[in-house]
């Protein structure tokens, strides 16, 4: 693969971490959302006008653009592991913006991932 085909892979996944932090962030904003009748169209609402959760939405449509243009460049069975550094973005922006504990587990876990993403990459 290719320097340049990497960085859109990366620039597609990192839009879409962002997104999730955005989404959360926007969550959290507005608190436990209501899902019973009396309660759902306040929560629409809220959701709606939320300003993160409207950047989280614009991270995830800029991300699809990108995406394709790298589906169109790249194998899928490559490309679509490459989602997994996702992960490895979210898990420290939530304990870096959020306080989310990470544990030696999920460190394992990432480990695993970053030797897996790796060895694709490199195939």
């Amino acid at each position: 693969m290719s320097f340049f085909n990497f960085l859109l892979i990366l620039a597609g996944v990192m839009l879409n971490a962002f997104a999730q932090l955005f989404l959360k962030a926007g969550t959290n904003a507005i608190n436990a959302m209501g899902i019973d009748k009396a309660k759902i169209v306040a929560s629409a609402f809220k959701v709606v006008f939320e300003p993160h959760i409207l950047g989280g939405l614009g991270c995830y449509a800029f991300s699809v653009i990108i995406w394709i243009v790298a589906l169109s460049r790249v194998q899928v069975s490559v490309a679509y592991p490459m989602l997994s550094i996702g992960y490895v973005v979210n898990l420290f922006m939530a304990w870096y913006f959020f306080g989310e504990p990470i544990s030696i587990q999920k460190m394992a876990g990432i480990v695993v991932i970053i030797i897996g993403v790796y060895l694709i990459a490199k195939s």
